[in-house]
């Protein structure tokens, strides 16, 4: 458990015969983890990428996911998914951290988190009642008439590299 691309085993004396009969040599395996169709893997950390609808990221709930370890049938069900809170305005980017699912550590100590990243998705369409409830919310929030604000501030990926070497 734990094993992570490029980790190296050795098979003491289970390699090729010497030559002219001499002892076996070592065998070394060498690990490649096959991707995951829903997990990540960071380090010891597992992540994946969550959609929940703008209502939920706005007013918050409480969901249930399925673990790693829901694939194994010998394990207790309570290991088996993990319940996340997402709080009221939750944000499209926002991550949240389920500590102690990700992958147990080499020697065992211990597991890595797992990180759920957040997509917050806005329907696409809406009937005429959603659209009367919006206006509504958007009236009551003032924001009728909204004005976009450009952050000029906002530095880029490479922008924050180069600052780190400064």
């Amino acid at each position: 458990a734990g094993a992570a691309d490029g980790n190296r085993i050795q098979l003491a004396g289970e390699g090729e015969v010497g030559t002219g009969g001499g002892p076996a040599g070592d065998l070394y395996l060498e690990i490649k983890v096959a991707k995951h169709a829903k997990f990540t893997r960071q380090g010891d950390g597992l992540a994946c990428q969550i959609t929940i609808p703008m209502t939920a990221a706005a007013l918050g709930t409480r969901m249930e996911f399925a673990t790693l370890d829901a694939e194994r049938e010998d394990l207790p069900e309570m290991v088996q998914t993990v319940a996340i809170d997402i709080l009221p305005g939750t944000q499209s980017g926002e991550t949240v951290v389920a500590r102690g699912f990700g992958v147990t550590r080499l020697r065992g100590q211990g597991r890595g988190d797992l990180t759920f990243h957040v997509v917050v998705e806005t329907p696409r369409s809406i009937t005429e009642e959603q659209v009367e409830l919006l206006t509504k919310l958007a009236e009551l929030r003032g924001e009728e008439k909204p004005e976009a604000v450009v952050d000029h501030n906002s530095r880029g990926v490479f922008s924050r590299i180069r600052d780190a070497f400064k």
